[in-house]
């Protein structure tokens, strides 16, 4: 069992050493901090979304945002696509696959950014949502696991943590991502949150 908990650990720590030297995915995620930045300094909004745990962890994102996520600061707008009574009348009139689509229609507007998450980047609800996103004027950024996923064609900017066959590798990654993107947020909007105290 020791053995199995390690092995475990040491597959994950092997995925992160991935990305780590991944020039082209630490670009992405400046990029995608770039869009957050822009969107959120200039008065616009982010909505995230994602299915099972991608959802968890858009409601993490959109939560950290409009919350805290270390030091005190004002509120940023961000809102994860999560209300089950939403989503069910959705699924129920439209289908499944227009949960997230028809949220942005309804509630995006230019210059706002969804934040899509899907570990296997094919989620037609996702890709729904990323294509309502673009034809809103908003920019998306993608966030996926594996390397020339569908939902890149659709994001402006694609964050790929590739790490094995399981989701649950790709999420470790997605989660680390995210608090990264919120980190660059904050060091760019609220400095003073970032500047060493004596």
């Amino acid at each position: 069992m020791i053995d199995h908990i390690r092995n475990n650990l040491v597959e994950a720590r092997d995925a992160l050493d991935r990305l780590i030297s991944d020039d082209a995915q630490l670009g992405n995620i400046q990029a995608g901090a770039n869009l957050l930045v822009d969107a959120l300094g200039s008065g616009h909004r982010v909505i995230s979304c994602g299915n099972g745990g991608s959802m968890c962890d858009a409601m993490h994102l959109a939560e950290e945002l409009s919350g805290r996520f270390r030091e005190d600061r004002p509120a940023m707008a961000a809102v994860a696509i999560s209300d089950p009574s939403y989503i069910s009348c959705v699924a129920n009139d439209y289908g499944y696959e227009q949960v997230f689509a028809r949220f942005v229609e309804g509630n995006g507007a230019a210059g706002d950014v969804l934040f899509a998450i899907s570990t296997s980047g094919s989620s037609r609800s996702v890709i729904l949502a990323a294509q309502a996103a673009r034809a809103k004027g908003m920019k998306v950024i993608g966030l996926t696991g594996r390397p020339g996923a569908a939902l890149a064609e659709s994001s402006d900017v694609c964050i790929c943590t590739s790490a094995g066959r399981y989701a649950d590798r790709v999420q470790e990654l997605h989660i680390k991502v995210i608090h990264i993107l919120i980190e660059l947020v904050e060091r760019t909007l609220q400095p003073a949150n970032y500047v060493v105290k004596p």
